[in-house]
């Protein structure tokens, strides 16, 4: 994890937010490559989901009437227990103060120094408050959205009415959402700042467990599409004592990080009943009903919900694709990203051999043709072997380069990222070339 972070870093993928002030704690800033990557990843989402009959989309807003929380249960029970430490002035959640190192040294865990000084737990909500209009007083308090669920479930009726769906349907959006952890870290695995792609599909009561089958099933062939390893991935079924107070059942996809971190929540996937629909009618004295016209009758869905991190599964890839290997023939090795070409941030990086004979002026040509239909990184700079490299530390799957001979016969280089191959490209057909792989 500590070479992936600093790779993250030196490449433009991530950076530590406000770090010329010392950073902003477990808040991230997604640099130049790192927001092209994981903006693949929310379309790959996007398209998988919502682009069929079934599911519309949606983009609630972040901030919502108070009582959206209260119905949720967010205010009154979204906390975690909370304690500190009187000599060394940490924080720890108690629930989980064996995964917790207090910074006092040797490490150990709170409360294993002689010095140590736990309190008592106390109850922390994890809503970040602020406050609506010209006065800071309890009448105006909002909360930032600790999750994108809640403004799904609030417009159920009004995306069922106006875009005249039938249940089974589904809803689904991609947003920010805000919790003030007690504990956050592992990089971008666990932020105050996050962001979620979620998907709340409606269901007659009933058939609920049919569909929470098949969108179990669903969701753990998409992860495995983006490339993440068969060996990484498995279920995660919660048992009787994990089970949120709402659900009828829930399994987590969960990825193997490796090191500490181990297997980790990417997805859940959870019955959450008529829980949400029920308790928003009930506080808001309005019907959240839908009418079975063809059979005559009312009633309160059920709902499947699909839940995934953006971060996490950008982790995920990150942690995947990673890898050092020797180069044959090479006295230094290589480091690679091998992330699928579709998500790639730079699909192909063209060079001109040498800055003479129109090389340059040829390679602009090309670079200019391809980025109307793909990303694409212009390299003059050193070697055409530390250009190599540079491309294949950012996971870019396709090399371009232009010699002596693409003057002559109007073809070029293509090298493969993977396999190292090369092969002889004509320049017409090369966007077609590159467009066929990049899947």
């Amino acid at each position: 994890m500590d070479k992936l972070v600093s790779l993250c870093k030196r490449r433009g993928f991530i950076f530590q937010s406000s770090e010329i002030y010392g950073g902003t704690g477990s808040v991230w800033d997604y640099g130049p490559l790192g927001v092209e990557l994981k903006r693949n990843v929310k379309e790959r989402w996007w398209n998988s989901m919502v682009r069929r009959d079934d599911v519309v989309g949606l983009d609630a807003s972040i901030l919502m009437n108070p009582r959206v929380w209260e119905a949720s249960g967010h205010v009154g029970g979204f906390v975690d227990p909370l304690v500190d430490c009187r000599v060394c002035k940490g924080r720890f959640r108690a629930d989980k103060l064996e995964d917790a190192r207090c910074p006092q040294k040797p490490s150990k865990q709170p409360g294993q120094h002689d010095a140590c000084q736990l309190t008592e737990p106390r109850q922390f909500n994890l809503m970040f408050k602020t406050f609506m209009g010209p006065l800071e007083e309890s009448a105006s308090t909002v909360y930032l959205r600790p999750e994108t669920a809640q403004g799904i479930f609030v417009n159920f009726l009004n995306v069922q009415q106006s875009m005249r769906q039938k249940v089974p349907f589904g809803i689904a959006q991609i947003g920010k959402a805000f919790r003030n952890e007690i504990t956050p870290g592992n990089f971008i695995f666990r932020t105050r700042e996050f962001e979620q792609m979620e998907m709340q599909f409606f269901v007659e009561p009933g058939t609920d467990m049919e569909w929470f089958e098949k969108w179990k099933a669903a969701r753990m062939q998409w992860h495995l599409d983006l490339g993440l390893s068969t060996e990484r991935l498995k279920f995660h079924q919660h048992t009787a004592g994990e089970l949120a107070h709402y659900a009828r059942a829930a399994f987590d996809v969960t990825f193997d990080f490796g090191g500490t971190l181990g297997f980790q929540e990417i997805e859940g996937v959870h019955n959450r009943a008529d829980f949400d629909l029920t308790q928003h009618q009930t506080f808001s004295g309005k019907k959240l009903e839908y009418f079975d016209q063809p059979n005559n009758k009312r009633y309160v869905p059920y709902v499947v919900e699909t839940s995934v991190g953006a971060d996490r599964v950008t982790l995920a890839i990150l942690v995947n694709a990673y890898r050092e290997e020797a180069v044959e023939g090479e006295d230094e090795g290589r480091v690679v990203l091998g992330i699928a070409p579709s998500l790639a941030p730079i699909k192909a990086a063209v060079f001109p051999l040498t800055k003479k004979d129109g090389q340059p002026e040829m390679a602009r040509r090309i670079v200019d043709d391809l980025r109307t239909a793909m990303t694409v990184d212009y390299d003059e700079a050193g070697s055409i072997g530390k250009r190599y490299r540079r491309q294949d530390e950012v996971g870019t799957p396709f090399c371009v380069t232009i010699d002596p001979q693409s003057a002559g016969d109007d073809t070029v280089t293509v090298r493969e990222r993977d396999s190292l191959a090369q092969e002889r490209v004509s320049t017409s057909q090369l966007r077609a070339y590159l467009a066929a792989r990049l899947v």
